[in-house]
C-alpha cells in the first residue's frame, strides 16, 4: 500500500509510455511548468511524437544524452537538406524542428539558428512504438541512433520498453493462454483413455517442438553478421539460456513419461474419481475464474506501479533551461520489495483458492447422506476461510514466499559471478544449493497444501494442521505416495502443455521485432503468467486430489468399516485406492524376487 501510493505520488508513467522533451514536457499531454525552465508547461496535446535534433552524431554525456529532444506533431518522412525545407516542411505539416523559442518564419534568418535546429542534413524517420521516438531511416544514420540510445537506457527502462512495445502480442499471448487452460480443464473434466493418449502425444509434440525452435534461432542468432545492439547480443544469450533450460525439462519430462507409460488406464480411472467429487458440488469448475479475474487485477495494478517507480524522480533544471529527473534515493530497493509483494500476494490468492476448494470438498466428504448433498457448499467455504482463516492463508502463502528468496539470492550471485573465473567446485556447489531449495519448495508446497485441507476438517490453526499432516503422511504413505505422485504429475503434464505452446507463439510473435526490444524478459512474463493461469485452473483437480487423499486418510484413522463406524468414503473410490495397493505390493514382491535370483540359489548335492 505505501509504495502504491509512493509511486502515484512520486512516479510519472507518462513519460515512459509517451517520451518527453529535454525542457521537462510530456509529449501528447498539457504540462505543468517547471520552475527555472521557461520552455516548460506547454501544451503537446498535438505533439505525439519525440524527435532528436542530432540523431545521426548522438552522445552521451553525464548519464544523459548531449542531443536536444523536442515533441513535435509528425517525423519527417523526406530527407530534409536546408534550413529552407525545415521551414518548408514546419508550415506544410505543422511540425516544428527548432527550439520552440523559434518561430518558423526565423529558420533562415536568425544567426543562431545552427544551434537552435537540428543538424543538417535531417534524416528521413519513423515514428516507432518505443518511447515514441522518430527513429532514423536510413541505414548509417539508424546503426549511430540505436548503439547509442538503446545500448545506454538504463536496463529496467530497455525491458519496460520492451514490454510496452510488445503489449498487444504479451496481451494476445495471455488469452492463448486462458483458452489452452480451459481446454485442458475442460479435457481432464471428460478424460478418456483415448483422449489421454492424445494429451500425452500433443505434449511429447510441443517439448520437442519448442526446443527446436529455441535451437533454430539461437543458431540463426549467432549467423546473423548484422547484430550490432546490447538488445540482440542479451536476446542471443538469453535464447541460449532457453534452450539449454528447455532441453533438460524436454529430457526430464520424456523419461517420467517413458516410467509412467503402462499406467495410462489407472489415469482415467482416477480423474474418474476426481470428477465424481467434483459432482457434488460442480461450481467448483468455475472458481477459478474468480480467482484468474482477482489475480489479473492485481497484476495489472502491480506492472502500473512498477511503471510509476521506474519513471519516479525529482526535476532537475540544467544549463540551457533543460530539465532532467534525477531518481530517487533507495528506488531500486523498492523494486525488489515489490517484486516480493509480486510472489505473495500471487501465492496468498491462490491459496484462498486452495482453501475453498478443500473446504467445499471436506463438506461434502463428510456428509453421511451421500443422496442429499450440504446446500451452498462452497459459500459456507468462503465464509469460514474469511472468519476464521486469513492467517493460515498468510502464513502459508508467507513461506512459499520465503523459500524462494534464497533461490533469488543464490540466481543473483551465479549471474554476477558467471564472468569471474571460478572452478569446478564453486559450480558444483551452486547446483547443489539451486537443487536442494527447489526440492525444500515442493515439499513445503505439498505439505503447505495439505495443511488448508487439515485446516478445513479439524479448523485448527497452520502449524497444528501441518503437524496432523505429517502424522497421518506418515502412517499412510503407501496411498499417499503413489496416487498422489502420479496424479500430480498428470496435471503438472497440463500445464506443460499450456506453457510450451504460449511459449511457442511467444518465440513466433516477438522474433520479428529483434532490434529495439528486449523481448527475453517479456517473453519469460508470458511463460510465467501462462503457468500460473494454468496452475489457477488445473490446481483444482490437483487440490480435490490432495484433499481426498487426506479426507481418506482421516476417515480410516477415525473408522473401521464396521456398522458403528462406518466409513464416509464411497466404495468406488475405497475399490480404487484398494487396487494402487495391489499393483504395489505385486511391484515390491517382483522387485523382491528378482533381488532372490540374482544372489543365486544354493547348490544341492547330487542323489
Amino acid at each position: 500500500m505505501f509504495i502504491t501510493g509512493y509511486s502515484v505520488a512520486a512516479g510519472a508513467t507518462a513519460r515512459l509510455l509517451f517520451g518527453y522533451d529535454s525542457f521537462g514536457n510530456v509529449c501528447g499531454k498539457k504540462n505543468s511548468p517547471v520552475e527555472g525552465a521557461p520552455l516548460s508547461g506547454q501544451d503537446m496535446t498535438l505533439k505525439k511524437h519525440v524527435f532528436f535534433m542530432n540523431a545521426c552524431n548522438l552522445e552521451v554525456k553525464d548519464v544523459r544524452l548531449s542531443s536536444t529532444i523536442l515533441c513535435v506533431s509528425s517525423c519527417p518522412e523526406e530527407q530534409l537538406d536546408t534550413l529552407e525545407e525545415v521551414q518548408l516542411f514546419a508550415d506544410n505539416n505543422g511540425s516544428f524542428l527548432c527550439v520552440y523559442s523559434l518561430d518558423s518564419i526565423n529558420y533562415t534568418q536568425n544567426p543562431n539558428a545552427d544551434s537552435l535546429c537540428p543538424s543538417l542534413p535531417v534524416p528521413p524517420s519513423k515514428s516507432f512504438p518505443l518511447f515514441n521516438r522518430c527513429v532514423p531511416r536510413t541505414p548509417e544514420c539508424y546503426s549511430s541512433f540505436a548503439s547509442v540510445l538503446i545500448n545506454d537506457v538504463d536496463i529496467l527502462h530497455r525491458i519496460l520498453s520492451g514490454i510496452m512495445s510488445g503489449r498487444d502480442t504479451i496481451l494476445g499471448l495471455c488469452i492463448l493462454a486462458l483458452a489452452l487452460s480451459l481446454g485442458m480443464m475442460f479435457t481432464f473434466r471428460f478424460i478418456t483413455t483415448l483422449l489421454v493418449q492424445i494429451f500425452i502425444a500433443l505434449i511429447i509434440s510441443g517439448l520437442l517442438l519448442v526446443c527446436g525452435v529455441l535451437w533454430w534461432l539461437y543458431y540463426d542468432y549467432t549467423h546473423d553478421l548484422s547484430i550490432e545492439l546490447d538488445t540482440e547480443r542479451e536476446n542471443m544469450k538469453c535464447l541460449l539460456g532457453f534452450a539449454i533450460v528447455s532441453t533438460v525439462i524436454t529430457a526430464v519430462v520424456l523419461s517420467l513419461i517413458f516410467v509412467f507409460r503402462k499406467r495410462i488406464k489407472l489415469t482415467t480411472e482416477l480423474f474418474q474419481v476426481i470428477n465424481k467429487a467434483i459432482s457434488s458440488s460442480p461450481f467448483l469448475l468455475f472458481q477459478p475464474l474468480w480467482t484468474f479475474a482477482i489475480l489479473i487485477f492485481f497484476w495489472v495494478l502491480w506492472v502500473a506501479v512498477l511503471l510509476s517507480l521506474g519513471t519516479a524522480g525529482a526535476a532537475q533544471v540544467i544549463e540551457g533551461g533543460q530539465v532532467e529527473y534525477q531518481p530517487l534515493v533507495g528506488i531500486r530497493y523498492m523494486w525488489w520489495y515489490h517484486l516480493i509483494g509480486l510472489i505473495w500476494t500471487s501465492e496468498f490468492i491462490l491459496t484462498c483458492q486452495q482453501m475453498t476448494i478443500a473446504g467445499a470438498l471436506v463438506t461434502c466428504y463428510f456428509n453421511r447422506n451421500k443422496n442429499d448433498p450440504p446446500d451452498r457448499p462452497i459459500l459456507w467455504s468462503l465464509s469460514i476461510l474469511f472468519c476464521y482463516h486469513q492467517g493460515t492463508a498468510i502464513k502459508g502463502s508467507f513461506l512459499m514466499t520465503v523459500t524462494r528468496i534464497p533461490r533469488t539470492i543464490l540466481m543473483y550471485l551465479h549471474n554476477t559471478l558467471k564472468d569471474k573465473q571460478h572452478g569446478a567446485w564453486s559450480r558444483c556447489m551452486f547446483r547443489c544449493c539451486f537443487c536442494c531449495f527447489w526440492c525444500l519448495d515442493k515439499c513445503l508446497r505439498q505439505l503447505t497444501q495439505n495443511a488448508y485441507t487439515a485446516t478445513a476438517i479439524n479448523g485448527t490453526d497452520f502449524c497444528t494442521s501441518a503437524q496432523d499432516v505429517l502424522k497421518l503422511s506418515s502412517k499412510n504413505s503407501n496411498h499417499f505416495t503413489s496416487v498422489n505422485c502420479f496424479g500430480d504429475f498428470i496435471i503438472f503434464l497440463g500445464k506443460v502443455l499450456v506453457v510450451c505452446f504460449t511459449v511457442f507463439g511467444g518465440l513466433m510473435a516477438f522474433n520479428y521485432n529483434r532490434a529495439l526490444q528486449v523481448w527475453a524478459i517479456p517473453l519469460l512474463l508470458v511463460a510465467f503468467f501462462a503457468y500460473l493461469v494454468a496452475h489457477c485452473f488445473l490446481s483444482v483437480f490437483e487440490t480435490v486430489l490432495d484433499a481426498l487423499l487426506l479426507c481418506f486418510a482421516v476417515d480410516m484413522e477415525t473408522n473401521d468399516g464396521s456398522s458403528e463406524k462406518p466409513y464416509f468414503m464411497d466404495q468406488e473410490f475405497l475399490s480404487f485406492v484398494k487396487r494402487i495397493d495391489k499393483l504395489n505390493a505385486a511391484r515390491a514382491q517382483g522387485e523382491e524376487s528378482s533381488l532372490r535370483n540374482e544372489e543365486g540359489t544354493e547348490l544341492q548335492a547330487v542323489v
